[in-house]
């Protein structure tokens, strides 16, 4: 009974944990993008979501974090076999890819307050993708386990980024398109 509570939790943590970490990039195109706005909306802009998005990492995504990795000792620790299995390996490899992400938002929302950061909307879009990605394996390793089928795995791994780089390309055509559209029109 024990571990159907603490995968129960796990869940919910990991569920709230994603949520921030799909929207804080998100929040960070929107930041970067402010740039391109007049004073004093670009300034009012700006501060606003530096203060979203310092409150989102701090009140939701860590607690989250740190709730969704003590559930999962907790469930390792009811059947501490799983331990000496290959799927966990890779998944808990993929965990902390998602930890080092997590971290890595945290400097972005520290370089975006300061006027530090060198990445531009597009490239943000494309690191917007990286959680969905980790998650969509995280969550087949823990379906299949050791029974994944990788080959199927790998190519719908290699189609779903194909197809993110492909939306990306167009929104930013579409972007340069309307930009071009306005800058005549001005």
């Amino acid at each position: 009974m024990a571990y159907l509570w603490l995968k129960s939790l796990h869940i919910i943590g990991f569920v709230a944990w994603f949520a921030g970490l799909f929207y804080l990039p998100r929040l960070f195109i929107y930041h970067i993008e402010a740039e391109e706005r007049q004073e004093p909306v670009r300034s009012a802009l700006k501060e606003e979501y530096s203060r979203i998005e310092t409150l989102l990492y701090k009140l939701i995504m860590m607690p989250a974090m740190i709730f969704t990795i003590a559930m999962a000792i907790g469930i390792i620790s009811t059947e501490p076999i799983v331990l000496g299995q290959t799927w966990l390996h890779v998944k808990l490899l993929f965990v902390l890819l998602l930890i080092g992400f997590h971290f890595y938002c945290g400097i972005l929302i520290r370089q975006l307050k300061t006027e530090t950061c060198s990445i531009n909307s597009l490239q943000m879009r494309r690191i917007n993708e990286i959680p969905t990605i980790l998650l969509s394996l995280v969550v087949l390793l823990a379906i299949f386990k050791n029974s994944i089928p990788i080959s199927i795995t790998a190519l719908g791994t290699v189609i779903t980024l194909s197809i993110f780089a492909i939306i990306i390309q167009l929104y930013a055509r579409k972007r340069r398109l309307q930009k071009q559209e306005s800058g005549v029109l001005n």
